[in-house]
């Protein structure tokens, strides 16, 4: 057996020293070493498989660190962690305390842009080239990894915009695989498909026509060929761009043959890809399988409905729609500020459009949810999948901020379902008797707590909470799913007599009239959310106390004014008191 390269290589000062000829063998054992710790530890496994040669090739032309490398979208760069220092911690990678699962400045000096939305490499590698000539650094180098997808997002194109007519000296990896976490889509991906097989229009291609040299499209798995290409690309000054033609998955079959589901494929085993079961005695559908399932339900009687997503037809369940109705539903790739202004589009013209976005993804439409939406008054209903803690993707994705960046604008309606039949229940409602105003519905990722969930359909009330549990002392204010862990802690406690538990359903409008009745009749108040605490549903509360003259103490839980890093969901929800342990600790000091 061949002595192992892998093991030998602590940098990429180490990986400089080997013979080229070697390259090839480093190749197969970091694939082999990426397959065998994310089949136990589980985590992003299709698009690190896909760039390994690449990996190998940027860090043994390149001067990293000196050379400054950034990755987009930063689940590529497994093979990168483990030539930078990280092999032998790897196994801990986006678990709590271990390494996190995408490039952070604050982990490792090769890190050098934070990378976990899409599209922000070029701009980010773009404002470092532009400092380094600032400071008469001429000679060094700046790349973009841009893969999976990312190239289509309307910030690549900000960034290519702006590069082309600077003397930066910026390249640009494009890392082809035709696919993000779904098939890519869009008149780019057919420009860019029909560029991987060499054609050539009459004119300059559209690359070109932004002022930058093109090279390529080269086989991203020849690592003599991409040597090659790096070596000469460095010589060059000035943007730069290099087409790299790669396939998802490489080096494990399943993975190559389905690669949707080996995006993140869960725990399976590392020889053949088999997916392993998932360990749970939880027979209750996932969240958004409820939502794509009920979305359907309701298209089917009602031909007004349109759904729209972000790149996340599989993610959010909305591929459940464009299989039912592919004319009514629509993909519209890494593009959250259009997807948010389409839905507003359509809603002008009478639709009823469910507009479903990753909570941390709205982020980047902020602007359009308020020009587009909100101040027009315009009915999108926005279903915001992976609301609150999402665990180990970590802080780039947790969903924690939504409440408080939406209640402050006008005309926002505000839902939390508390399990899958409110989810159900609100989906029902809004395309029923649709409301004057936009609509938010937010719900976790992951499972519910509901074994039967498709009931008949209920009308909810707009800006109505519902009492879960009548008591004497202290009133427990949940909003969404978090309230299955209050039930769980006050079960805890045998039920007691003196906690009060009301599901309060609505952060905006809150239920006014009810939280009259509870102000007047409780000796302490505790909110609970998943969400952030500065500005969030329990602050609501606070401005409503105050408003009213009410001076009931009033205890706000929710996630302190911090990042929360990654790990299991229930692991975060202990550090953020949010957890049934942690409720119940607080009820108790409080009866005391």
């Amino acid at each position: 057996m061949a002595e192992s390269i892998l093991n030998s290589i602590n940098s990429p000062v180490d990986l400089r020293q080997l013979p080229a000829e070697k390259l090839t063998q480093l190749a197969a054992e970091l694939r082999r070493f990426i397959i065998e710790i994310v089949a136990t530890k589980e985590g992003h496994l299709g698009a690190s498989l896909g760039v390994v040669e690449l990996t190998i090739a940027l860090h043994y032309v390149f001067n990293t660190p000196k050379d400054l490398l950034v990755w987009d979208v930063g689940h590529q760069a497994y093979g990168h962690k483990i030539l930078t220092g990280r092999r032998d911690v790897f196994h801990t990678n986006r678990q709590l305390h271990g390494i996190s699962g995408f490039p952070k400045r604050s982990e490792s000096e090769y890190d050098t842009f934070g990378v976990g939305h899409s599209s922000t490499a070029i701009s980010a590698a773009l404002g470092m080239a532009i400092a380094s000539n600032l400071k008469g650094e001429t000679e060094k180098q700046h790349i973009a990894v841009v893969g999976d997808a990312s190239i289509a997002s309307g910030m690549a194109f900000e960034g290519l915009n702006h590069a082309g007519v600077t003397k930066a000296n910026l390249l640009i990896v494009l890392n082809d695989n035709a696919i993000g976490i779904d098939p890519s889509v869009g008149a780019l991906k057919n420009y860019l498909t029909k560029a991987r097989v060499g054609y050539r229009p009459r004119q300059a291609n559209i690359i070109e026509a932004l002022n930058f040299k093109y090279y390529g499209p080269v086989d991203g798995h020849d690592l003599e060929g991409l040597l090659k290409a790096f070596e000469a690309l460095k010589k060059i000054k000035g943007p730069k761009f290099l087409h790299v033609i790669t396939r998802k998955g490489k080096g494990l079959k399943k993975a190559e043959e389905d690669q949707v589901k080996y995006h993140a494929p869960g725990k399976f085993i590392p020889d053949t890809g088999e997916l392993l079961p998932y360990e749970t005695k939880d027979l209750s559908l996932k969240f958004q399988d409820v939502f794509g399932l009920t979305l359907v339900e309701l298209a089917e009687k009602n031909e007004n409905i349109i759904g729209i997503t972000p790149a996340m037809p599989t993610g959010s369940s909305l591929k459940y729609m464009m299989d039912a109705f592919p004319e009514r539903a629509f993909d519209v790739g890494i593009a959250e500020q259009h997807a948010v202004t389409l839905a507003a589009g359509m809603a002008t013209r009478g639709f009823t459009v469910f507009c479903a976005i990753y909570s941390t993804f709205l982020q980047r439409a902020y602007d359009q949810v308020i020009h587009d939406v909100a101040l027009q008054n315009l009915p999108v209903i926005f279903c915001l999948d992976r609301a609150g803690l999402v665990g180990e993707d970590g802080a780039t994705h947790h969903g924690i901020f939504d409440i408080a960046y939406l209640r402050c604008i006008p005309n926002m309606i505000i839902f939390a379902p508390l399990d899958e039949v409110e989810l159900r229940n609100m989906m029902f409602t809004v395309q029923q008797d649709v409301p004057a105003h936009p609509v938010v519905i937010r719900y976790p990722r992951g499972r519910g707590s509901r074994k039967e969930w498709q009931l008949p359909f209920e009308t909810l009330e707009f800006g109505k909470a519902k009492c879960l549990k009548e008591g004497s002392e202290i009133a427990v204010l949940s909003l969404g799913s978090i309230g299955i862990n209050v039930h769980k802690a006050i079960r805890e406690l045998s039920k007691d007599s003196r906690i009060g538990h009301y599901d309060m359903r609505f952060a905006k409008p809150l239920d006014e009239e009810l939280l009259h009745v509870i102000f007047k009749k409780y000796k302490k108040i505790i909110t609970i959310e998943d969400g952030v605490i500065a500005g969030g549903f329990g602050s609501a509360v606070v401005e409503f106390a105050q408003k009213n003259g009410f001076f009931v103490p009033i205890e706000v839980l929710g996630i302190p004014d911090q990042f929360i890093d990654h790990g299991k969901v229930e692991e975060l929800q202990e550090i953020a008191n949010l957890s049934v342990e942690s409720i119940v600790s607080c009820l108790t000091s409080q009866l005391d």
